[in-house]
């Protein structure tokens, strides 16, 4: 169980997310300035000035237009973006379909997931060549509750049939009843992040007539023959209803958020005897619980809604083991009888680190584990209940990833965890809770091999303006010439309190090999420092964030790493606000620019609230509604403070389908930006038209869009082979 923020408008494929927009989830690319064609003209977007007064000021916006997708003249427009960027593009397209080649053979066409038991069965994933998708299978248990390869496989979805005759697929819930003879998953086809309910009957094959639209989080009941479903609404895409679904029935709503700010999951504990209701915002949380045993009850509330309290819970033989910012800003473990959960009964379990901020929490009959993050690395604490021991799993490296991997049996006594570095490929590692022994299940194969030893990394420390210690990280080949000639993509992100973390990426080698340096910068507005590094990037404090990145390129160049013209950077979603920020404030320090769907359009989205997802986000960004927030906003708004100036090169990527950040905000931008800038550095805008926030859905063609950015940014280091 962890304590997660429910503003998801700029979580671009949250996990951590867009470590490697080089495996692009996003969109596709463009050229160098010596390379493009002169003979070229790019679209002029129409302006048809709309006004608004706010805050005593009248405000123009020239391209509001764009924001009607059902007007054809927008869809003509992003059209001939399009084939401005193709044309333009056209001369670094063998290098694109080079790089493609190369991250396509890397992977393997044909993998298996390392298996899962949960119940009598072994479940897990495998792909096919050829085939975009992956297949969710299961086995029964073999002797003495050991994977079986040579049990009959049962394959329970095949995505690539369900994707046929749609641009894009995704399957988001997968959930088996607890008797194990039917499946619960939904699906979305457009990008939209909206998906459907879908109910399989196991035995026959056969789909039941079960389904409901915009569902965001499900489980099962003990009786195989209800689920609880939340929903989220049509139009702001707040999760806010729960609903009870006998199968067969009508849905019945349970349970209504009224408070914009909040949005609603639902899953159950480990133990499977209690369905958690959480409700939270940014900063508050709720959970509500109910035996599973007994759906058509009511949902009661553990502990009163307080402001400013986060916390989540798990249960383990009649006591609530309880996730808890209360008096603890990094968070900390209690546990309380299930019948007296308020602060007066509680017990300490993990005591409030100021230096490590908890995670998340997971509890097992004999065991509960913390998972921690200290000076932007990873650990996981264990605690024996039988011998009240503990004993901590960190790595050596100075710079790495280690994660929960999945253990979902209460009974459980190995640990699944997944490490990896920039230079150590996915790891997937059994930790036995009884002696801490690790036993590696699987690596992550790299087809023609990887040799981990050719490549440096390293952490860095950067002194920002304020005095702060901001952490950083590299990753080169060994030879790269460190005199500030060698090319270099910095990545950050820095908001939602989502970490930057330390990922491997199989695309990224291709960058590596040719000689580019790849850094990463923990900026404030994650939680990469613990929960005051997020309070340091948010709201009042927003501007940290961009100056923690500046600095961190300022020490790049200064310490000879790279140089401004040899200097490429890139974030997206929120990522993407920090990559209009800060060319707007030190567009001189950096030669190109990729920014994937990134969230520019600050006050017009903020000032809409009935656009999906804003209201909830005052909580993150401030409350435009308020002047003081508006003005603070306002002063760091990417769109809002174009000016006439030269400005690197630019791509600039979304989705027509993007839910988080509307496809109108990067292409408003574009077309701002090339109305006002005085350079003649190419500005390209690639819209995918049958994805949304994340991009291509199928494997090859996130391959294919993650190839052509890489070869555009190539290009602009003026490497064409």
């Amino acid at each position: 169980m962890s304590i997660a923020h429910h503003a998801l408008r700029r979580l671009a494929v949250c996990s951590s997310m867009l470590p490697a927009l080089l495996l692009s989830t996003l969109a596709p690319p463009a050229l160098a300035a010596d390379t493009t064609p002169t003979n070229i003209a790019a679209p002029v977007a129409t302006r048809t000035a709309w006004q608004e007064m706010r805050h005593g000021t009248l405000v123009t916006d020239d391209y509001r237009w764009l924001q009607k997708k059902t007007d054809p003249a927008v869809i003509d427009y992003l059209n001939a973006e399009n084939a401005y960027t193709a044309a333009v593009t056209k001369p670094i397209q063998p290098l694109a379909d080079t790089i493609y080649a190369e991250v396509k053979g890397r992977m393997q066409d044909v993998d298996l997931s390392v298996p899962v038991r949960m119940g009598n069965f072994y479940y897990y994933t495998r792909t096919e060549a050829g085939k975009q998708y992956p297949l969710n299978c299961r086995r029964p248990v073999g002797a003495n509750g050991a994977y079986d390869a040579a049990a009959a496989e049962e394959i329970l979805l095949d995505q690539n049939q369900l994707a046929d005759g749609h641009t894009f697929f995704s399957v988001r819930a997968f959930a088996i009843s607890p008797n194990e003879q039917l499946l619960a998953y939904t699906t979305d086809t457009t990008g939209f992040r909206q998906y459907d309910l879908h109910v399989k009957d196991l035995k026959t094959g056969k789909l039941l007539g079960d389904a409901m639209p915009r569902v965001t989080s499900l489980a099962w009941a003990a009786d195989n023959a209800t689920l609880m479903l939340a929903q989220e609404d049509a139009t702001t895409k707040r999760s806010d209803r729960l609903f009870r679904l006998p199968l067969g029935g009508t849905p019945q709503q349970v349970y209504h958020e009224p408070v914009e700010q909040f949005a609603i999951g639902v899953g159950r504990t480990r133990d499977q005897r209690f369905f958690v209701l959480t409700s939270g915002s940014t900063d508050t949380s709720d959970v509500l619980l109910l035996p599973t045993n007994k759906p058509e009850g009511s949902f009661q509330s553990v502990l009163p809604r307080e402001k400013g309290h986060r916390y989540s819970v798990e249960h383990r033989d009649g006591q609530l083991y309880i996730l808890t910012n209360k008096d603890a800003k990094n968070f900390r473990v209690v546990s309380a009888p299930l019948s007296a959960p308020q602060p007066p009964h509680w017990k300490p379990v993990v005591p409030h680190n100021k230096d490590a901020v908890i995670q998340s929490l997971d509890v097992f009959q004999g065991y509960l584990v913390v998972m921690e993050k200290a000076r932007a690395l990873n650990r996981a604490r264990i605690h024996d209940f039988a011998h009240k021991t503990w004993k901590t799993v960190q790595f050596d490296d100075p710079v790495y990833l280690a994660t929960a991997a999945g253990t979902p049996e209460f009974s459980a006594t190995q640990f699944r965890m997944s490490y990896q570095s920039p230079v150590t490929p996915p790891t997937v590692i059994d930790v036995s809770m009884k002696d801490g022994k690790r036993t590696v299940l699987k690596q992550q194969e790299i087809v023609g091999g990887f040799d981990g030893s050719r490549y440096t990394t390293q952490r860095l420390w950067v002194t920002a303006r304020d005095g702060v210690q901001v952490p950083l990280w590299v990753v080169y080949k060994k030879g790269v010439k460190l005199d500030g000639s060698a090319p270099l993509l910095l990545y950050s992100y820095g908001s939602y309190g989502i970490s930057t973390e330390a990922s491997f990426a199989i695309s990224r080698i291709s960058l590596l090999d040719r000689g580019v340096i790849y850094a990463q910068a923990h900026i404030r507005g994650g939680t990469d420092m613990g929960e005051a590094w997020h309070e340091d990037g948010m709201l009042m404090k927003k501007k940290n964030t961009f100056h923690d990145f500046i600095d961190s390129a300022d020490y790049l160049v200064r310490e000879k790493w790279t140089s401004p013209n040899r200097l490429i950077i890139q974030g997206g979603s929120a990522g993407g606000l920090l990559m209009g920020a800060v060319v707007n404030m030190r567009p001189e320090l950096f030669h190109a620019v990729h920014a994937a769907v990134p969230f520019v359009d600050v006050m017009n989205t903020m000032m809409d609230a009935s656009l999906p997802l804003t209201t909830g986000e005052y909580l993150e960004w401030g409350d435009p509604n308020q002047k003081a927030a508006y003005d603070y906003m306002l002063s760091y708004s990417p769109y809002d403070n174009i000016a006439r100036k030269n400005y690197p090169a630019m791509l600039v990527t979304t989705g027509l389908n993007d839910s988080q950040v509307m496809y109108w905000e990067p292409a408003k931008y574009v077309a701002k930006l090339r109305a006002y800038k005085t350079d003649g550095n190419p500005l390209l805008l690639k819209t995918n038209m049958g994805a949304g926030h994340g991009g291509a859905s199928g494997r090859y063609n996130a391959i294919q869009e993650s190839a052509f950015n890489m070869a555009w940014m190539l290009s602009q280091w003026n490497i064409t082979q």
